[in-house]
């Protein structure tokens, strides 16, 4: 396998394992993160929307993305060891997808796969991030 080979599968490996990440969207020309669950289907990142509680309906992340559709996602890695640091960051378009629209039971059954706590959280919508570009680094490549 070649330098580039292995750099990608570790890129692939990384958003396969991963429990959570940080979405950025972008409000105005701010930056507005929070912390999101993931997981792929198909060849996009799915992002749902449940139902644990939150201060309101109305979230910002789904505002600024039919704002703005251009999204960050993070995942990372730290330990002491300061050798197996990693992160690998996705680059895209998002959209917010209801649930009777094409491809949310594909997601669906992806995300139940990856988080068994979605067979009794209601995900009401989610976000589909189209993949632009992937960039990693590891402290050990």
């Amino acid at each position: 396998m070649s330098k580039k080979q292995h750099r990608r599968a570790f890129a692939a490996d990384a958003l396969a394992r991963a429990r959570v990440a940080r979405l950025a969207t972008l409000d105005g020309g701010k930056p507005h993160l929070v912390p999101v669950v993931f997981a792929q289907c198909e060849d996009a990142l799915w992002v749902p929307v449940d139902g644990k509680p939150k201060r309101h309906t109305r979230l910002k992340r789904l505002e600024n993305i039919r704002a703005n559709p251009r999204v960050s996602l993070l995942i990372d890695h730290y330990e002491e060891d300061w050798l197996a640091l990693w992160w690998v960051r996705v680059d895209g378009r998002a959209t917010v997808v209801r649930t009777e629209e094409t491809g949310f039971a594909n997601a669906l059954e992806a995300l139940r796969e990856k988080y068994p706590q979605y067979a009794s959280v209601p995900i009401m919508s989610a976000i589909r991030i189209e993949i632009d570009r992937v960039s990693h680094w590891r402290a050990d490549a």
